[in-house]
C-alpha cells in the first residue's frame, strides 16, 4: 500500500488486508538497514484479527519515496503525518531500536494535537541514549559490508532457533545479513546505514518526549541483547508512566529470533 504524504509517497505492508477505517492500527516502524518485511509475522497476525497493519519501509528506504530520515524528529514527524493522512483516529505505534526511538517522539509529538490518538506504545529492543561506536560510525561508510557483519554478530544471540520468523533451521545471520545489503543498495545517493546510525547516536530528545506519553507503554527487551542491553532502557522505563516490561531469551534481532515471545507480548498488552 502506497500512502500519499504531503512530500512523498509513503510505502507500508498491509498483512494482506485493506484498510479499514472502522478497525484500530498498528503502525510498526523498523530500524537501521531494515524494512517493514522483518516484522513478518507479527503484522500478518494482527491483520487477520481485527487490526489494520501499516508496517512501513522509512523514506528513502526501499519501496517509499522521499529522503530518508536525518534525525529521530523528522522521522516521527512522517508517522504523524501517516495517521493524519489515513485519519486514524486509534493507533498503536511499535518501533524496533531505530524504530522505538521514532515511534516514541512521534508518540510524545502526536499528544499534542491529537490527545488520545496513540492508544499504546511499543518499544523493541531499544535504549536510552542508543550510543553508536566511532569505530562502526567510520566503518557504516568506509566498508559497509564489514560493518554489516559486526552487526549482525552482536545482534543475534543464536543462529537458527527453533522456529524462527521463517520456520525452524532458519539461518537468522545469513538472512539479516542479505535484507541489509538490499536495503543499502535500495539508495544510491544516500547511505542508509551511516544515516540511521547517525541518527541514533544523536537523539538526545527522550527525557523530554517521555513525559509526554500518558499511554501504556511496552517494553521489550532481548536479555542476551548486545546493541541494546536490557539495562540500557532503564531511564525510559523509569520515565515511563504506565511500563510493562517483558524480557525475552534473545539478542537485538527479536522480532526473528523471538517471533512467538515478541507476538504474546503484543497480544497480552493489546487486549481490549
Amino acid at each position: 500500500m502506497h500512502i500519499p504524504l504531503p512530500l512523498h509517497s509513503l510505502y507500508a505492508y498491509t498483512g494482506g488486508k485493506q484498510f479499514n477505517p472502522a478497525q484500530p492500527t498498528a503502525v510498526f516502524i523498523h530500524g537501521v538497514l531494515n524494512d517493514h518485511s522483518v516484522w513478518i509475522l507479527q503484522t500478518r497476525y494482527l491483520a487477520h484479527h481485527g487490526w489494520n497493519v501499516l508496517a512501513i519501509d522509512l523514506p528513502g528506504h526501499c519501496k517509499s519515496e522521499g529522503t530518508p530520515p536525518p534525525s529521530v524528529e523528522e522521522a516521527a514527524d512522517t508517522v504523524v503525518a501517516l495517521l493524519d493522512a489515513l485519519n486514524i483516529d486509534k493507533a498503536v505505534l511499535i518501533g524496533h531500536s531505530f524504530g522505538s526511538l521514532i515511534a516514541l517522539e512521534a508518540t510524545a509529538r502526536d499528544a499534542a494535537a491529537h490527545p488520545g490518538r496513540v492508544r499504546h506504545l511499543v518499544m523493541v529492543g531499544t535504549a536510552y541514549p542508543m550510543r553508536v561506536s566511532p569505530a562502526l560510525l567510520e566503518l557504516s561508510v568506509s566498508a559497509p559490508f564489514k560493518a554489516i557483519d559486526m552487526v549482525n554478530s552482536f545482534s543475534h544471540s543464536t543462529l537458527a532457533p527453533p522456529p524462527s520468523a521463517l520456520g525452524p533451521g532458519t539461518w537468522l545471520y545469513g538472512g539479516s545479513k542479505a535484507l541489509m545489503r538490499r536495503v543499502l543498495a535500495s539508495n544510491v545517493q544516500v547511505n542508509l546505514f551511516h544515516a540511521g546510525f547517525q541518527a541514533c547516536d544523536a537523539y538526545r530528545g527522550a527525557e523530554a518526549a517521555m513525559p509526554q506519553v500518558t499511554c501504556p507503554t511496552l517494553f521489550v527487551l532481548g536479555q542476551a541483547d548486545q546493541m541494546t542491553p536490557p539495562k540500557a532502557a532503564q531511564s525510559l522505563i523509569d520515565l515511563c508512566a504506565k511500563p510493562t516490561v517483558v524480557k525475552l531469551p534473545a539478542g537485538h534481532s527479536l522480532m526473528t529470533e523471538a517471533p512467538e515471545g515478541v507476538l504474546q507480548a503484543l497480544k497480552d498488552f493489546l487486549k481490549p
